[in-house]
């Protein structure tokens, strides 16, 4: 029987943390953050999802973690393009007592996204359009959630590409990595996971 139970996230980021070291490795990497807010509830072995990816907090000091990251995270993700001072989207697993902003989120990075544009809106609102791997295209509809770099989002325009359209409100403007998207970055993309249960069980057909 496996242990406990995957940790799970609702794509509200909860502080920005900042890249102190990003030490690459034989087989991978080890990370170290530098945040504040989310600490004193950090322990060894404690999930975390940085930039929507979810990974286990290790040596754990007064102000920041460390994380490695498998071979893997560092192909399908963007956490391997880190620099020391990268801001980065911090975000502890939901609770029993969690008040769900979001949608269920798990961590799981499905590919990279490429930024096309950041548009202001004004008031502090934004237009975000990024551009997804065409084996994403069956999973994402127009009114349907999407996280990117661990942020819960609602696809409000979907363009041929396929081309994701996001309105960012100043919060998230404000808050999170994404207020600073530059075209031709990189941005990690989740898709919905029950978007994925119900494409195995049509393809499944009847029992």
């Amino acid at each position: 029987m496996s242990g406990a139970p995957e940790p799970v996230f609702t794509g509200i980021i909860e502080e920005l943390g900042v890249v102190a070291a990003f030490d690459p490795r034989q087989s991978g990497a080890r990370l170290r953050v530098k945040c504040s807010k989310i600490l004193p509830s950090l322990q060894e072995g404690t999930s975390i999802a940085v930039n929507g990816v979810c990974l286990t907090a290790r040596d754990v000091s007064n102000d920041s973690f460390a994380a490695d990251l498998a071979p893997e995270t560092l192909s399908r993700s963007n956490l391997g393009a880190l620099q020391v001072g990268s801001r980065i989207n911090l975000e502890r697993p939901v609770t029993p007592s969690t008040l769900l902003s979001g949608h269920l989120v798990q961590g799981h990075v499905d590919a990279r996204g490429e930024i096309v544009s950041l548009e202001p809106l004004g008031n502090g609102n934004a237009w975000l359009k990024v551009k997804a791997p065409a084996e994403l295209d069956r999973y994402l509809v127009e009114k349907g959630s999407v996280a990117l770099d661990g942020i819960s989002l609602t696809i409000a325009a979907l363009d041929s590409g396929p081309v994701i359209s996001v309105a960012l409100v100043p919060h998230t403007v404000e808050n999170t990595t994404l207020g600073s998207s530059r075209p031709g970055g990189r941005v990690n993309i989740e898709v919905d996971v029950l978007a994925k249960y119900v494409e195995k069980l049509v393809h499944a057909g009847p029992a």
